[in-house]
C-alpha cells in the first residue's frame, strides 16, 4: 500500500471521533487519498514507480485469469470494511459477490493484496494482518514485496480459521484455490528489476 502521511500536515478537521459516514462524505471532496481507522482519516501518500509497476502487474494477472469467472479484481480505490467502522483500500482485492456501483465498501471480499513499501511495512505486516483476519469472508491475505521478489501469504486454516503463513520466491506459484486460479510469482515483477532473495516456503 502507499505510505501513510502525517495527519498534522493535512487539512483534516479536528473532531473527537468521526463516523464512517462523515469520513466518506469528507473524503469525497479531497484531492488526496485517505483510509479510516474507525476514529479519524489517515492520509495515504503516493508510492514509488516500482510500487506502481508491481501493482499493475498484479491487476493484469488477476484480470486475465478471472475474466468470465464471476469473480472480479478491484482496487486500489475499492474499500474494505474491517474492524469496527474502519475502512482500508488495499492495492488489490477480489470479490465473487455482486455489488452496487455506488457502494463505498465491497462485500464478500475473498482475497486481499498489499504491495508493501518501507514506510507501510508495520501497517501491512501487523495492523492489517489483524484487521483482515477479522473479516470472515477474507480467505487469503498476500503481502507483495517491492524491493525483493517475494510474497508472504496468509490463509485460513483449521476449525479456528487462524492464519497459516507461507513465503514464496519468484520461482514459486501463488495458488489461489478460493478463486480457482494460479499465478507465477515472477509475473508480479515483470518489467521491474528487484533482488530475488531465497525464502523458505512453509
Amino acid at each position: 500500500m502507499p505510505a501513510r502521511g502525517s495527519l498534522t500536515a493535512m487539512n483534516i478537521p479536528i473532531r473527537k471521533s468521526w463516523t464512517q459516514g462523515e469520513f466518506f462524505a469528507w473524503a469525497a471532496s479531497q484531492e488526496g487519498r485517505f483510509e479510516f481507522d474507525g476514529f479519524r482519516p489517515v492520509a495515504m501518500t503516493g508510492g514509488t514507480a516500482g510500487h506502481s509497476v508491481i501493482m499493475q502487474n498484479v491487476h493484469a494477472a488477476l484480470r486475465s485469469r478471472l475474466r468470465g469467472s464471476g469473480c472480479r479484481p478491484l482496487g486500489p480505490d475499492a474499500g474494505v470494511a474491517t474492524t469496527g467502522t474502519a475502512v482500508h483500500y488495499p492495492d488489490a482485492l477480489v470479490t465473487c459477490s455482486p455489488f452496487d456501483r455506488d457502494a463505498m465498501t465491497i462485500p464478500g471480499v475473498v482475497v486481499v493484496i498489499e504491495v508493501v513499501s518501507a514506510s507501510s511495512g508495520r501497517t501491512d505486516r501487523i495492523l492489517k494482518v489483524r484487521e483482515y483476519a477479522a473479516v470472515p469472508s477474507i480467505r487469503r491475505y498476500i503481502i507483495v514485496e517491492s524491493t525483493t521478489a517475494g510474497l508472504t501469504v496468509m490463509e485460513r486454516e483449521g476449525p479456528d480459521e487462524v492464519w497459516r503463513v507461507a513465503t514464496l520466491t519468484s520461482d514459486d506459484i501463488l495458488r489461489l484455490p478460493e478463486i480457482g486460479i494460479e499465478i507465477p510469482v515472477a509475473e508480479c515483477y515483470v518489467d521491474i528489476d528487484v533482488q530475488n532473495e531465497t525464502a523458505a516456503g512453509s
